[in-house]
């Protein structure tokens, strides 16, 4: 089976990490404003990297299938 353009996948992660971040800073941005910037980054990269790897990306891979095929 032939992978789907790099621009539909581009946009799929987007579509993943958009939202994600917006409500993890939503919910954590505040505290997280004393932590220096790569301690910062370190943080958000810890919980969100996994949650799209293992759980974002693999559901809206299905959900979107039939448009990634075509």
């Amino acid at each position: 089976m032939k992978p789907p353009p790099r621009w539909k996948t581009a946009v799929l992660i987007w579509l993943a990490i958009y939202p994600s971040i917006t409500l993890f800073m939503l919910l954590f941005g505040e505290h997280l404003l004393a932590i220096p910037i790569p301690l910062r980054t370190l943080a958000i990269t810890l919980v969100l990297v996994p949650l799209m790897v293992f759980v974002l990306l693999p559901i809206l891979q299905k959900l979107f299938a039939g448009w990634l095929r075509r």
